[in-house]
């Protein structure tokens, strides 16, 4: 999946450790005992702290990067369509730890690296398909954290998501915060990010704009439902996603849900083959979405894959999607 931003971020998101945020000065070295956490409803418990952490796409492994956990890690995969990674609030990360692959993480990129923790998740690298999962690392005696935001559900094989998106993203930081030993940098991370996304909420207009979030796809929409980040950060900002009532995270809906529910505006995840102005473009022109309030009144916002999934950015997403907001709110009740 998906890319990222550069410049504004730090005025957005100067919480995080990159932006000069005042955190704990270095993580211990070493645990005195075992570490006990849930994990996607199950307890797992980790024997010592990881050194050789191997992470899957930008998100979790910028979740590493604002916890001050670069020295930790081995290496990182994802695709190169994630932009510009050396103006980033996290360059020095991506500096510093080695890029293992520009697809998706393997047992062979893991063993390579000697890894003593992977930290990926269910379709952020984590694969039935494939044979890359949880279990089939424990075969080899490495250590798995599924980011919160991926964990299957139980309502059909594929399905995911067991919190709101928000919620799962402070329970990752904390737990790593735990494991890592870095509680109160994470506490502070959590803190700082709370009061951004509040800030924004008490400037919600009183009517909330419906938003669609479209990902990809002509035949068939891939977007957002109630468990994928996405859903929260567009409640935050003051809307409400049309999709809502989908019981999933990331999924599949069809067009003419879309057109029924007549959404105010569109956000474009801009990542991939296809470029945030191509997908644009196509919702433009596409004959059935002529109606839709939002394309008759060109309201389309674009963010970033990064910004999208459960990351240290999506405070400062709310942020921006909440100003956008703000102004079509204004625009209708001026109408």
């Amino acid at each position: 999946m998906r890319k990222l931003l550069a410049a504004a971020l730090c005025l957005a998101a100067t919480t995080t450790a990159g932006c000069g945020a005042t955190v704990e000065p270095t993580p211990r070295k070493a645990m005195s005992s075992a570490v006990s956490l849930t994990n996607c409803g199950q307890k797992v418990t980790y024997r010592t702290a990881p050194k050789r952490v191997v992470t899957n796409d930008v998100g979790i492994t910028e979740l590493m990067f604002a916890l001050g956990l670069e020295n930790r890690m081995a290496g990182f995969a994802m695709p190169d369509d994630k932009g510009d990674l050396t103006d980033v609030p996290w360059k020095d990360g991506y500096k510093k730890v080695k890029w293992l692959s520009k697809d998706q993480l393997t047992k062979e990129n893991v063993l390579d690296a000697r890894a003593d923790l992977v930290f990926a998740g269910w379709n952020y690298g984590f694969r039935e398909d494939g044979g890359f999962t949880p279990d089939a690392l424990k075969k080899l005696g490495i250590p798995s954290y599924v980011l919160t935001e991926s964990c299957h559900n139980g309502r059909t094989d594929t399905s995911r998501g067991i919190m709101p998106p928000l919620d799962a993203l402070y329970t990752d930081l904390t737990n790593l915060g735990n494991l890592f030993g870095v509680e109160k940098r994470a506490a502070t991370l959590i803190a700082d990010f709370k009061k951004q996304v509040a800030a924004v909420r008490s400037k919600a207009p009183a009517k909330s704009p419906t938003v669609f979030l479209y990902d990809s796809g002509q035949d068939s929409p891939f977007t957002s439902g109630r468990y994928a980040a996405p859903d929260q950060i567009i409640s935050e900002a003051g809307g409400t996603n049309v999709m809502h009532d989908v019981n999933d995270s990331w999924t599949t809906v069809g067009w003419e849900t879309v057109v029924q529910r007549d959404p105010d505006v569109i956000v474009i995840c801009d990542y991939g083959d296809v470029t945030a102005e191509q997908k644009k473009k196509f919702l433009l022109s596409y004959a059935p979405l002529r109606n839709v309030s939002a394309v008759r009144h060109h309201r389309i916002l674009v963010l970033d894959y990064v910004d999208l999934v459960e990351s240290p950015r999506n405070p400062s997403a709310i942020a921006r999607l909440g100003a956008y907001l703000r102004t079509v709110a204004a625009a209708k009740a001026a109408n």
